[in-house]
Formats: C-alpha cells, sequence, structure tokens
C-alpha cells in the first residue's frame, strides 16, 4: 500500500529552510486541537477510576460510558437511540480507517467517495480497502457545499460527509441531509456523516444525519451512519472517546469485526468519557470562547463568521507562499488548504485553526492581517 504524505509532514517539509522571525513567540494554527484544559471533573472521573486498569475493558465499552453517549444524542438530537444502536470507539480515527475495510472487503470493485478537501484518514482508508474514490468537491462556487451528480453515486458503495466541515465551515442544512438519506436508500449505499465539530457552532445548533433520516422516513437509519468524539466539544482528544451510531444491522456485523481489532478503551478513560457525554454545560463555555475568536478574527481579517467548527478557510492566493512568508516573518504556522485536497481543490486557502485563547488569537490574527496586506 502506498499512502500519501500526511498534511503536516508536508508542512514540514515546507518550512524546513525556513528560520522564523525571533522577534515574534511562535503560533501554531495548524492542527485542530483545543488548547484549552480539559474541565476538572473530567480529570477527577480519570483518577477517581485508576484502580480498574486491573481489568481488561470490553470491546463494546461499559454501560455507563453506551449509556452517556445515548443521553447525549437525546439531549442534543432528541431522538431516542437503542443500544444496539451505537457503539463506543477509541476515538472517530480508528473507526474512519478501519470501517471501510471491514464495509467493502468482499466488494469486488468497491466505490468510496467523500468530500474534498477532507480529513486525510477517508483518503487512506480507500487505500487500505483498495476503493475506487469519487471526490465530491468543495469549493467556493457551490458553496462549500457538494453537488448531487447521481449516476456517479450510483456506483458507490459507501459515502462520507462531513458536516460541519472540516476545513471549510460550512454547514449542511436538515433539508439537504435528507435529500442525501434519500440517494442512499435509492441506490443503496451506506452513508456515514462524520459530526466531529457538531457541538462548535456560533448561533444555531447542525443537525445530525440521524434527523435528516427521520425525516427521510427512514426511522431505522437503513444504510445511514454518524460519528461523534469528546476531543473538540470537552477540549479533550487524549480521552479517545468517540462512537458510531444509526443502523443496527451493519453495527451488529461491524462490532463482531471490532472483536479481531483490539481497539478496546481503558477502563478509566470510560468513566471520564461517560463524565464528559452527560454533561452539557461545559460544552457552552467552550463554545464561547470559540465564538469570541471568531470576532475577533471577523474585526481583524474582514473574514464572515462560520456557522461552526472552529476553523478560518481563508483565501491567500498563492497558499504555500503565504504560508511560507506568514512563518519567515511573522512566527505564524497555518496549513495550505492544497495539503488537504486532491484534483486543485484547497489551492488558494490555508485553514487556520482558532485553538488558542482570546489574546494570543488576536495576536496571531494580527499577524495574518499584516501579511495579507503585503501580499496582496
Amino acid at each position: 500500500m502506498r499512502f500519501e504524505t500526511y498534511p503536516f509532514e508536508k508542512l514540514n517539509v515546507l518550512l524546513e529552510d525556513i528560520v522564523p522571525n525571533e522577534k515574534y513567540e511562535p503560533i501554531v494554527l495548524t492542527i485542530g486541537e483545543p488548547q484549552f484544559d480539559t474541565p476538572e471533573f473530567i480529570t477527577k472521573a480519570l483518577c477517581d477510576s485508576a484502580t480498574l486498569l486491573k481489568k481488561y475493558p470490553k470491546t463494546s465499552g461499559e454501560p455507563e460510558l453506551r449509556e452517556a453517549m445515548r443521553n447525549f444524542f437525546r439531549h442534543r438530537f432528541h431522538i431516542e437511540l437503542d443500544d444496539s444502536q451505537i457503539i463506543p470507539t477509541f476515538g472517530t480515527r480508528e473507526f474512519l480507517f478501519n470501517f471501510p475495510q471491514f464495509l467493502l472487503a468482499d466488494l469486488d470493485e468497491p466505490m468510496m467517495a467523500y468530500t474534498n478537501p477532507f480529513y486525510q484518514i477517508y483518503e487512506g482508508a480507500a487505500i487500505a480497502s483498495g476503493a475506487k474514490v469519487l471526490h465530491l468537491h468543495l469549493t467556493k462556487e457551490n458553496g462549500f457545499l457538494p453537488r448531487i451528480h447521481e449516476p456517479e453515486l450510483a456506483g458507490c458503495d459507501l459515502v462520507i460527509l462531513n458536516f460541519p466541515n472540516n476545513p471549510t465551515a460550512s454547514v449542511m442544512d436538515l433539508k439537504t441531509m435528507t435529500e442525501w438519506v434519500k440517494l442512499a436508500i435509492k441506490y443503496d449505499f451506506v452513508l456515514l456523516n462524520d459530526e466531529c465539530y457538531s457541538e462548535i457552532f456560533t448561533h444555531t445548533p447542525p443537525p445530525s444525519l440521524l434527523q435528516a433520516s427521520i425525516e427521510a422516513d427512514n426511522p431505522t437509519f437503513r444504510n445511514v451512519l454518524v460519528i461523534n468524539s469528546v476531543s473538540k466539544r470537552s477540549s479533550a482528544p487524549g480521552l479517545r472517546s468517540g462512537f458510531v451510531a444509526g443502523d443496527d444491522g451493519i453495527l451488529r456485523e461491524y462490532m463482531r469485526y471490532r472483536t479481531y481489532v483490539g481497539c478496546a478503551s481503558p477502563l478509566p478513560l470510560q468513566m471520564a468519557a461517560a463524565a464528559a457525554w452527560n454533561d452539557n454545560e461545559h460544552v457552552i463555555a467552550f463554545r464561547e470562547k470559540y465564538k469570541e475568536n471568531f470576532e475577533i478574527a471577523r474585526e481583524v481579517l474582514g473574514v464572515k463568521t462560520p456557522e461552526a467548527t472552529f476553523y478560518i478557510w481563508l483565501e491567500v492566493g498563492d497558499e504555500l507562499a503565504f504560508t511560507r512568508r506568514l512563518f519567515e516573518k511573522y512566527n505564524v504556522k497555518v496549513l495550505p488548504g492544497s495539503f488537504l485536497g486532491r484534483e486543485g481543490i484547497g489551492q488558494g486557502f490555508v485553514r487556520i485553526a482558532l485553538v488558542e485563547n482570546a489574546e494570543k488569537t488576536l495576536d496571531a490574527v494580527r499577524r495574518i492581517k499584516k501579511c495579507l496586506d503585503e501580499m496582496l
């Protein structure tokens, strides 16, 4: 198997010959890792459960964790999931990589479709599965929402959407999601939405694909799955707590597969994650921090405030030259959009992760504005 170089490795190569301006403190806005402390009640639950390290964890997850995840879905999306309709995962990255291999293993010529630009695990999973790929392009012209081409989708076995979107910060409305669910039923492909940014929104809560499934008169979620994680919502990426929910027929067989994968979460992590999924107040506090960062970016850079995520998808012209100059003159790292896309998608943009506190964000965007003014 030949995998593409990861975006952050490409960035290291792009910047390796540059000595950044030491007048400025380094600021890294490349990775989607919240820089706020994990809430104390979560770390306390972790410490209080440390004695459970003497026990093997179950692949299916502890009842406390599964119930907490169902509580989250009940509270946030007003959907009552059966226990058979949800599986805890070790974050979502491992699921995104191994699920396509499970789903597509017995097919002669499998085909995956996914949004472009993208989280590179989608591409890695396609390579590992030996799948052909259909890119669903997200461009300024289509409002960073994929256009539907039914003849192409008819040949797909797995379609991965990612809304709210990383890296463009676009949001898909419930009506459009419902159209995608109807296509999944019509052409019998599995439709998965990566919803890991669903809780980082500025005003209106983004919908879930499972809500769209109900709107599409598909209350059993046939062919429909969603994933989510505490990484962004709870500032706890190290907990590695995610889930997949939806079609219990698919999940039943996938659960059997997972017993061979060996990715069960340690019990103390599960107890801490259960505390995180059960609480909603701390998420509101984090949401306000990101809203403040977006307001700072709007005032300084003149950009429109995104509806969700903590990313700015900034148009800069030559994104490689801009990234190099910004690092050399102002000691700020951002990620070129072309590193996140294929077929020319992402060129002309950089992704800026506003994951720092307000003071550091203001400093960073002021430096970015200076660099923009010099180059545009």
